[in-house]
């Protein structure tokens, strides 16, 4: 009988990509696994392991029917219908960070493109990033594009989805941590003191942090450009203000 189970590919409830898959399997988040029915090699017996470790059955299906099911997204062979993402309560992700010497967290304000939400997962898995917090409306939430584009990592760091990011930044301010966000004037990132709890800001692509945040911005930190482009993506600004933070703490 051909599987019906998947809706709306942007849905969390299918991971894609050998990484991505392997990840959520030994995450104990998978239900069924769907193998590209001709696809052989190494990759296809470390999943059948897996699979038979974790207790997951395994669909063998043709290459269409997996392009249907991703929308058409490179899947490698590989899909994997999963339960609900479990996003962390925000309370949890704070008592879990301040057990940290210096931890960063991560907060994304309106972040829409979901390449870019993975690629940030990726490098806050590199840089130790104690968590990542997004609002629930008008902001990509995790998705397959996601965990695709994450190569796993979206199971390593802690997510938490809030109702009001200005109340979130209260809270992040009465539990000691600095705020700090991303702005063409402020002090350059080579500069910036981050010692302490660090919660930095990354705004929506386009508009950048919305104004009302601003108001609770504590500093603002540029990344310095010498180039005729007046902005870097938002993925890849993330990247360069998690390494520095990182930097000082090896």
């Amino acid at each position: 009988m051909k599987e019906k189970q998947f809706k709306d590919k942007e849905q969390m409830d299918i991971v894609y990509g050998v990484h991505a898959v392997a990840e959520a399997l030994q995450a104990n988040t998978g239900n069924k696994l769907y193998i590209q029915e001709d696809l052989r090699g190494k990759n296809v017996e470390k999943m059948k392991e897996l699979a038979a470790e974790k207790k997951v059955s395994i669909s063998w299906t043709p290459k269409k029917s997996l392009s249907d099911m991703t929308g058409g997204a490179v899947h490698q062979g590989f899909v994997l219908r999963v339960s609900e993402f479990a996003y962390t309560e925000l309370l949890v992700l704070l008592e879990k960070a301040q057990e940290e010497d210096n931890p960063l967290i991560l907060i994304l304000d309106g972040l829409t493109d979901p390449h870019n939400f993975g690629s940030i997962l990726r490098t806050a898995d590199a840089t130790k990033v104690a968590g990542i917090i997004i609002p629930k409306h008008r902001s990509v939430g995790v998705t397959p594009v996601v965990a695709k584009t994450s190569t796993g990592a979206v199971e390593h760091v802690p997510i938490a989805r809030v109702t009001n990011l200005s109340q979130t930044l209260d809270k992040l301010k009465e539990a000691g941590f600095w705020i700090f966000g991303t702005d063409m004037n402020g002090t350059p990132s080579h500069k910036w003191n981050t010692a302490g709890k660090v919660a930095l800001i990354i705004g929506n692509e386009g508009k950048g942090i919305s104004a009302n945040l601003k108001k609770q911005v504590d500093e603002m930190i540029t990344i310095p450009m010498a180039g005729h482009v007046q902005s870097l993506n938002a993925s890849v600004a993330a990247a360069i203000l998690m390494y520095e933070v990182f930097r000082h703490k090896i």
